[in-house]
């Protein structure tokens, strides 16, 4: 079981050790610097470092993956240079596997498949749009989903991702009819009230990079009634 940590930093952190430090991104949050000047949370996570091992000086911390912003969910960052190229690495070689969660109102197609499209981005308005067949400047996008259970209005969905592109879960579901909740971006009518979308990246698992053991870390859902009422 995750073992949640607390700390004056507002940061739940799921897990930590000397090499690397897993936490549960909150939507709004940006994973990395960018032209928003926002401050980012590897600078938060930097500061709780700093202050929890009192580091005088700059703090080393790698950034191995991002999520979307309105997205919420684990993140894993390396606190060593010796952890970080083995986790780039370990996500190259597709090796650490990453489940989502996402709440949609439209019941997909079948309860269970395995998604292959050629998706190309569009710098301009920071969109992906799904193709059928690759196109010039595509690249394909794989990812299986099933039903796990049926709410109310709407319908949970698990996503195992084989591929990492842009905004690939988010264009793939709205490419079968599936936008996720929120999502003005990729046609669900209406946001939500945190300007989040209902994606979550629920687990993550890999072989640690220094200790050679497996590790599995899975993130709580957010505070919301209907991510309360999924009730798994």
């Amino acid at each position: 079981m995750t073992k949640i940590l607390s700390n004056k930093n507002n940061l739940q952190i799921l897990h930590e050790d000397n090499h690397v430090i897993i936490v549960n991104k909150r939507a709004g949050d940006i994973v990395q610097g960018d032209k928003t000047g926002d401050k980012p949370l590897s600078d938060v996570v930097k500061s709780y470092i700093a202050e929890k091992y009192n580091k005088q000086g700059n703090v080393y911390l790698g950034v191995v993956h991002r999520l979307d912003r309105p997205t919420t969910g684990v993140v894993l960052f390396a606190k060593t240079s010796k952890a970080l190229p083995r986790l780039n690495k370990l996500f190259a070689e597709k090796t650490a596997h990453k489940t989502y969660w996402a709440l949609v109102k439209n019941a997909p197609p079948i309860p269970e498949d395995r998604l292959v499209h050629w998706l190309k981005k569009n710098p301009k308005n920071n969109k992906s749009t799904a193709y059928k067949k690759e196109i010039e400047g595509s690249k394909k996008a794989i990812l299986s989903y099933k039903v796990i259970k049926k709410l109310d209005n709407f319908y949970l969905l698990e996503v195992d991702l084989e591929t990492g592109r842009h905004h690939q879960i988010r264009t793939q579901l709205a490419a079968i009819g599936c936008p996720i909740k929120g999502d003005l971006k990729y046609g669900f009518d209406r946001s939500n009230k945190d300007a989040s979308i209902s994606l979550h990246a629920r687990i993550l698992s890999f072989i640690h990079p220094v200790k050679k053991e497996a590790l599995t870390v899975k993130a709580p859902l957010p505070k919301d009634p209907l991510w309360d009422a999924c009730g798994i």
